[in-house]
C-alpha cells in the first residue's frame, strides 16, 4: 500500500468516524424523548471513498398499532370524563342526595302527614320534600347540559388542533419528500412527521400510506382524506348554549359530513368521537330517564277530578311552566323544568294544607275535605299510594317498561353508574394496549443508553488507531523528506 493511499484511508476512517460520533450523540441525547427513533449509521467500503448512510430504525406495523390504541384511549377517555362530571347527579344514596333518595323522602313525608294529617309542620315537611326533588332534577338536569356544552366546546377545541397539526404536517412532509429528493438525512425530519400523527391520531382514528419519495397520504379511520398532497379542512360550528332538546353540529370534512346521525360513514374512533357520544347520545339518554321520571312524579301527585272518573287530572304538588295539563309522555326538558306547586308552598305564600285537602286548581271538583276536617288523610294515602304505583316509560329512555318512580329513579342511577364503569374499563384495557403498544414500538425503535456507549467506546478505539496510523504515515513521510535533503 502506497502511503497517499493509507494517508486517504485514514483520512476516510476519520471522516466516517465523526460522522458515525455525531450520530451515537444524537442518540444518547433523544434516550429519553418518545418520539425520537435510533439512528444507524452504516460504512460503505467502494472503490471510490468510505460513505457513511445514515438509516432510521422503524417499524410501520408497531407505529400503526400505537396509533389505533392511542385514537381508541382518547375516545373511552373523554366518555369516561363526561360520565364522571355527571356523577354529582347521583350522589351518595345513602347520604340522602341522590332523586332516588329523594324519591323516597317524600313517600316518607307522605306517610308522616298522613298519619296526623291535622299538623301542618308535618304538611310543610311534605312540601319541602317536593321541593328538595323537584330541585334536585333542575340541578341534574342543568349539570346535564353543562356537560354537553363542554363537550361541544371539547370537539371544536378538537378541530382546532387537527387543522393546525394538518398544517404543521405539510411542512414536515415536505422537508422529508425534498430531502429525499437530494439525497440528504432525512432522519429528524421522519421523527418529526410521526410526532405529528402520534398528536392527530388522539383527535381522530387515523392511517397512512406511503408513496414516491416517502410522501405521506392521511385518512381518517372512516376512509375520508385528511391529507393528500396537501391539508383537508376540518370544519365544525359550535353551539353556545345547550337546552334539552337543542341537537349539537356535526363535524365536517371537506364539506362532508363525518359525525352525527347524518353521516354516512361516521368516524370511529379518537377524542372526537367520545365528545360527540357524551354530547349526542349519553346525556341525552339521561336526560330522557330524568323527564320521563318528573313527568311521572308531576302524573302521581296530579289533582284528580273527583266528581266524575273521567275527569281530567291536573298538576298537584309539583307542576311545571305547562301547567296544569299534564305533560305528554315523552316531554323534554320536564327535568329542568319541574317545580312545586306555589299553591302549596309556604315560601311562596301557598298553604300546605291544600296538599290534604285539595284545592290547588280551581274548582269544586278538586276539592276533597269539603267538610274541612281535620283528620281528613284519605287524599294523602291517595298520593302516597299513586306515588308508589308501577308506571310505563318509554323504551328510549333505557329505563324498565313498568317500574315504580323508586325503581326507575335507582335503575338510572345504575345505569349512569354502570356505564360508567364500562367506559373506566375500556380505559384500563385500551391504556394496557397502549403501553404494551408503545414499549414493543419502543424496544424496537428506540435507544439503549448501555448500547450506544458501547458503540462510542468502538468509535474511540476505531479513531485511536486511525489516528495512529496518520502519526505514522507522517513520520514515514518525513523520514523519506530528510533522506531527500
Amino acid at each position: 500500500m502506497g502511503l497517499s493511499v493509507a494517508l486517504n484511508a485514514a483520512r476516510g476512517s476519520l471522516q466516517a468516524n465523526a460522522i458515525q460520533t455525531d450520530v451515537v450523540s444524537r442518540n444518547v441525547a433523544g434516550a429519553y424523548d418518545p418520539s425520537y427513533s435510533r439512528k444507524i449509521a452504516s460504512v460503505i467500503t467502494t472503490d471510490g471513498p468510505v460513505r457513511v448512510v445514515i438509516n432510521r430504525a422503524s417499524s410501520t406495523a408497531l407505529f400503526d398499532r400505537m396509533m389505533g390504541s392511542t385514537s381508541e384511549l382518547a375516545g373511552y377517555q373523554a366518555v369516561l370524563d363526561g360520565l364522571t362530571s355527571l356523577e354529582d347527579t347521583v350522589g351518595d344514596t345513602d347520604a340522602g342526595r341522590s332523586i332516588a333518595a329523594k324519591v323516597g323522602a317524600l313517600n316518607i313525608a307522605l306517610g308522616d302527614a298522613a298519619g296526623e294529617p291535622n299538623d301542618i309542620n308535618l304538611a310543610k315537611a311534605a312540601v319541602a320534600a317536593a321541593r328538595d326533588l323537584a330541585r334536585a332534577l333542575n340541578q341534574a338536569s342543568s349539570k346535564i347540559q353543562a356537560t354537553r356544552l363542554n363537550a361541544d366546546h371539547e370537539i371544536r377545541t378538537s378541530v382546532t388542533t387537527i387543522n393546525d397539526l394538518l398544517r404543521k404536517f405539510d411542512a414536515a412532509n415536505s422537508a422529508v419528500v425534498l430531502g429525499t429528493v437530494r439525497g440528504e438525512d432525512i432522519s429528524d425530519a421522519l421523527d418529526n412527521r410521526d410526532k405529528i400523527l402520534a398528536q392527530l391520531s388522539q383527535e381522530i382514528g387515523i392511517s397512512t400510506i406511503v408513496r414516491e419519495n416517502n410522501d405521506m397520504a392521511i385518512y381518517a379511520d372512516n376512509g375520508s382524506p385528511l391529507f393528500e398532497r396537501g391539508p383537508r379542512t376540518v370544519t365544525f360550528e359550535s353551539t353556545a348554549a345547550f337546552v334539552p332538546g337543542t341537537a349539537g353540529k356535526a363535524v365536517f370534512v371537506d364539506g362532508v359530513q363525518v359525525t352525527g346521525h347524518g353521516s354516512v360513514m361516521p368516524l370511529q374512533t379518537g377524542r372526537i368521537v367520545g365528545q360527540m357520544t357524551v354530547r349526542d347520545d349519553l346525556t341525552v339518554t339521561y336526560q330522557k330517564q330524568l323527564d320521563a321520571i318528573a313527568g311521572g312524579l308531576i302524573a302521581a301527585l296530579a289533582e284528580t277530578d273527583s266528581t266524575s272518573l273521567g275527569g281530567t287530572p291536573l298538576a298537584g304538588l309539583l307542576t311545571y311552566p305547562g301547567g296544569p295539563a299534564l305533560p305528554a309522555a315523552g316531554t323534554v326538558g320536564l327535568a329542568g323544568t319541574i317545580r312545586v306547586n306555589p299553591a302549596a308552598d309556604p315560601e311562596q305564600g301557598g298553604n300546605p294544607f291544600t296538599l290534604r285537602d285539595g284545592g290547588m286548581n280551581a274548582g269544586p271538583q278538586y276539592a276533597y275535605n269539603t267538610t274541612n276536617a281535620a283528620a281528613f288523610a284519605e287524599h294523602l294515602r291517595a298520593l302516597r299510594a299513586a306515588l308508589g304505583a308501577e308506571r310505563t316509560f318509554l323504551p328510549d329512555s333505557e329505563l324498565p317498561h313498568a317500574a315504580t318512580l323508586q325503581v326507575a329513579a335507582e335503575t338510572s342511577a345504575s345505569w349512569l353508574e354502570a356505564t360508567r364503569q364500562g367506559a373506566s374499563k375500556q380505559v384500563d384495557r385500551e391504556s394496557a394496549l397502549l403501553d404494551s403498544a408503545s414499549t414493543a414500538l419502543s424496544n424496537a425503535t428506540g435507544v439503549n443508553r448501555d448500547d450506544e456507549v458501547a458503540t462510542m467506546l468502538q468509535l474511540e478505539k476505531s479513531y485511536a488507531a486511525s489516528a495512529k496510523l496518520i502519526a505514522t504515515v507522517n513520520a514515514m513521510l518525513q523520514s523519506l523528506l530528510d533522506a531527500v535533503r
